[in-house]
Parts: C-alpha cells; sequence; structure tokens
C-alpha cells in the first residue's frame, strides 16, 4: 500500500513540478509535429482533391474544413481553460495556471478564425456575412471572453494573485459554452442543427466527412503542440523573472 502511494505521489510530483514536467513533455514535441503535420496534409488532400463539390453550395462547402474545427476548439480549449481553472482554485496544482494561461491566446486565435470563415461562408451561402443569431453572437461574446482572459493575465505582475482571479473569470464565462452548443436548439438561427453527432447518425456522406474528422484530428493535434510549447515558454519566463527578482533582492541587500 505504502510503494502504491508512494507511486502514485511521484507521478503527481512529476505532473506538478515546473522542471520535471518540462523534461519529460519535452519528449512529446517531435511525435506531435510530426502526426499534426501528417494530419494535415492527408486532411487537406482529401479536402481539396478528394471530396465533392456540394450540389448547392459548390466549392464553397469546403471553407467548412477549416471553419468546424476551429468552431470545435474553440470550445475544446475553453474546456480546457475550464479543467485548468478548476486545478488551481481546488488542488493548487502549480501546472494548472500555466496551463490556463498558455491556453487563452490560442483560444482567442481559434474563436477568431471561427468566426472569419464562418463570415467567408456565410456570404455565399446565407447571403450575408454577418447575422445576430443565437451561435454567431454567443461565439462572438466567446471571444470577448477571451480577450478579457488574455488582458487579465497580462494586468497583474504577481502571477499567483492573478492566477485565482483568472480561474473564477473563467469559471463563470463558461456558462456561455452550453449556450454556443444548444444555441441552434433554443433559438431560430441561421445554422442548421447538428449533422455529424445525431442519434440517427450523420447527415453527410462519408466523402465529406471523413476529410472533416480528419481536419478536425489536425486542427486538435496543433493545439496540444502549440500549448505545450506555449506551457515551456511560460515555465521558462517565470524562472527568469523569479531569478531577476532574486538578483534585485541581492543587490538591494
Amino acid at each position: 500500500m505504502n510503494v502504491e502511494n508512494t507511486s502514485k505521489q511521484s507521478w503527481w510530483t512529476r505532473i506538478a513540478h515546473p522542471g520535471q514536467f518540462v523534461a519529460w513533455s519535452r519528449r512529446l514535441l517531435v511525435p506531435l509535429w510530426i502526426a499534426t503535420a501528417a494530419l494535415f496534409v492527408l486532411g487537406l488532400w482529401l479536402a481539396f482533391f478528394a471530396s465533392p463539390e456540394d450540389y448547392q453550395m459548390g466549392d464553397t462547402v469546403r471553407i467548412m474544413y477549416v471553419h468546424v474545427p476551429t468552431a470545435w476548439l474553440s470550445q475544446f480549449v475553453y474546456g480546457v481553460m475550464s479543467v485548468s481553472a478548476i486545478g488551481t482554485l481546488v488542488w493548487r496544482h502549480p501546472m494548472a495556471d500555466v496551463s490556463m494561461k498558455a491556453a487563452a491566446p490560442l483560444g482567442a486565435t481559434f474563436t477568431a478564425l471561427a468566426l472569419y470563415t464562418g463570415a467567408l461562408w456565410g456570404r455565399p451561402t446565407w447571403g450575408t456575412f454577418w447575422e445576430w443569431d443565437g451561435r454567431m453572437t454567443s461565439t462572438l461574446v466567446l471571444l470577448l471572453i477571451y480577450f478579457g482572459i488574455v488582458a487579465l493575465w497580462r494586468a497583474f505582475d504577481d502571477q499567483l494573485r492573478a492566477a485565482r482571479i483568472v480561474a473564477v473569470f473563467t469559471l463563470v464565462g463558461a456558462v456561455n459554452i452550453p449556450i454556443i452548443k444548444f444555441s441552434v436548439d433554443w433559438w431560430a438561427t441561421l445554422h442548421q442543427p447538428a449533422s455529424v453527432f445525431r442519434l440517427d447518425g450523420p447527415t453527410m456522406p462519408g466523402s465529406i466527412l471523413t476529410p472533416l474528422f480528419v481536419m478536425v484530428f489536425a486542427f486538435t493535434a496543433l493545439f496540444l503542440t502549440l500549448h505545450l510549447i506555449g506551457m515551456h515558454t511560460e515555465v521558462r519566463r517565470r524562472r527568469v523573472m523569479s531569478l531577476e527578482r532574486r538578483l534585485a533582492q541581492r543587490g538591494a541587500a
């Protein structure tokens, strides 16, 4: 029993200690980059050369292969941040706020891309770049929440204090995620209801669904890679700041 507890504590310590986290997770970067590149090559080939045109939208449907993955990641990244926020507030996990901070600008970027590609897709499909419907408006609110979180991180020199404030703000903002998800069911909207994850099966043909899934995996792998790099960068940045404070204190003494 003691051996088991020691093993669990060792595993938890490896994840919690910033230096050990960087050391063991660095080995994941090359495989992640290779997987990301391979998925994008396959996904883009399938999207532009192997998938057919839509009988109504023609080649415009290919915007979907970027819009849907970035829209998915806009919510998935916020979910990662929400879990990290709980880790910060409940367990005081040293890497939780690092994860939360590294994910915020990535989530903002994917959300902005989702809105931009959605506007490009909406103009030929719906006849307008923008409509204040439930999903578009709630996604815009999500982008503003991301901007607010990034601004909060930069507003504090004390990152531990900032982490607790940002964690609370993140969890409050999480109420917007189910609104985005179910807005097409709750209100009249230009967006169509779910067409992939349905009880009666997806409504898309396999020739379109396959490249869409590959692109979703490609963008998700890209996020995981960039998130890991962002966490490593944040750990090193905090080390530098800590060393600078120590040198300043010694100089003052």
